[in-house]
């Protein structure tokens, strides 16, 4: 027989989980279980219905969320549809799935569940997150999904008790996942705030005093603009086997405060042509996303894009806080074309306050720093959590590994 197990499903300890079920469950693999699953169509599970049109002139003010392609989209005074719900991107955003608990309003640019024939609806909403919606869009040349393409898709579901067995643990952790949502967007929160008091001078570290003063950025660094090989595709100036990296704006945005690699690396003709720099120095972007700093963990190269601050007369660590603390009115300043861009000659008379102290520059930084450590471990559990979630639903929702209620004697009674 089957081993049972105890306890909650995927039980929270100690900030992570472990795989135990819940009470009354548990847990076999497909081939000791005599009772197949359903194989049906998608259409013999639920009924899709196009969503309602909505202008914003038809809108009157009440707290019934309208759910569009891309999610919730404002509220109105009427519902269209009876919770709990789940909605899909028809056009637009293509294939999001939404659950929502409340009565809702499905917009013109959504398909939602009319029907559920009796399965359980969470369980149906992990289950449709699983679909390539994109592979039919476009079936009748214009961009979109077709109710109809969806219902002839081939499904395998099991009977209601192990619907609501799956639901239940994959929405334990759904729900961990929101918990380290909101918990990260509370610690950035408080991050923010400690930057705008220590920042500014408003609030002293206790062991420090004394009065801080106006510097300008030029007259603490020597600002260098970076240079780019041209033309910028040729494969000369590249390879992928060269210890250099070649930092695009996408190696910036995707990475916190050190950069740690890059998709793309110079050969030695490239380095030739561009502005080295070496590991351990701060850079920031001047074009496009513009006032991004980061500290490079990595020897690599910059372009024009691109300005580094050499021969800090200032904390490093200090001088990053303070870019990022001010990199929202860069835009203000900045020239603006195609694209926004900061000139050197901006960026040098740029004046900020700052402790006359190298000491309370890296005291300051330094609280911030382990700030960023605490909101960086948190990120870094709740993306492993995801990656969890990604496994346990491919092998709870092909019945690869099979949750029934444990009180059956045998796993074919009352199936």
């Amino acid at each position: 027989m089957p081993r049972r197990a105890r306890g909650r499903a995927f039980e929270k300890d100690g900030g992570g989980m472990s795989g135990v079920l819940q009470p009354g469950y548990k847990q076999t693999e497909t081939d000791t279980v005599s009772t197949k699953w359903k194989q049906i169509t998608l259409g013999e599970a639920i009924t899709f219905q196009r969503g309602y049109d909505l202008t914003n002139r038809n809108r009157k003010p009440g707290n019934v969320p309208v759910i569009s392609s891309s999610g919730r989209n404002g509220t109105h005074n009427e519902a269209q549809a009876t919770g709990p719900g789940i909605v899909i991107g028809r056009y637009g955003t293509i294939g999001e799935v939404f659950f929502i608990e409340e009565d809702f309003w499905p917009h013109n640019t959504t398909l939602f569940v009319k029907d559920f024939k009796g399965n359980n609806p969470r369980f149906l909403s992990f289950l449709l997150n699983t679909i390539d919606y994109k592979s039919f869009s476009g079936k009748s040349g214009v961009p979109g999904v077709n109710r109809n393409d969806l219902h002839e898709i081939n499904v395998s579901i099991p009977l209601l008790p192990e619907q609501r067995a799956i639901a239940a643990a994959l929405g334990d952790v759904d729900a961990l996942i929101a918990s380290l949502d909101q918990l990260i967007a509370k610690k950035c929160d408080l991050k923010q705030a400690a930057m705008q008091q220590l920042l500014t001078g408003k609030q002293r570290l206790p062991e420090f005093s004394g009065e801080w003063e106006m510097k300008k950025l030029g007259k603490i660094a020597n600002i260098q603009r970076g240079a780019s090989p041209r033309p910028i595709d040729s494969p000369v100036w590249f390879d992928q086997n060269s210890s250099v990296g070649w930092v695009r704006i996408s190696d910036v945005t995707k990475s916190g405060k050190y950069l740690l690699k890059t998709t793309q690396r110079l050969s030695l003709l490239g380095i030739l042509h561009s502005r080295p720099v070496r590991r351990g120095n701060l850079i920031m972007s001047i074009c496009a996303t513009v006032g991004r700093p980061i500290i490079t963990e990595i020897d690599t190269c910059i372009h024009d894009g691109f300005v580094v601050f050499d021969n800090l007369q200032i904390d490093k660590h200090f001088l990053y806080y303070i870019l990022t603390f001010i990199e929202d009115d860069w835009s203000r300043h900045g020239q603006t074309g195609s694209q926004m861009n900061l000139n050197t000659g901006l960026i040098n008379r740029t004046e900020f306050l700052a402790p006359t102290t190298h000491e309370e520059q890296k005291a300051i930084a330094g609280v911030l720093s382990d700030m960023d450590a605490e909101i960086t471990a948190l990120a870094a559990q709740r993306d492993k959590t995801r990656v969890l979630k990604q496994g346990m639903m491919q092998e709870l929702l092909t019945g690869r590994i099979r949750l029934l209620p444990a009180s059956l004697n045998s796993p074919a009674k009352n199936l």
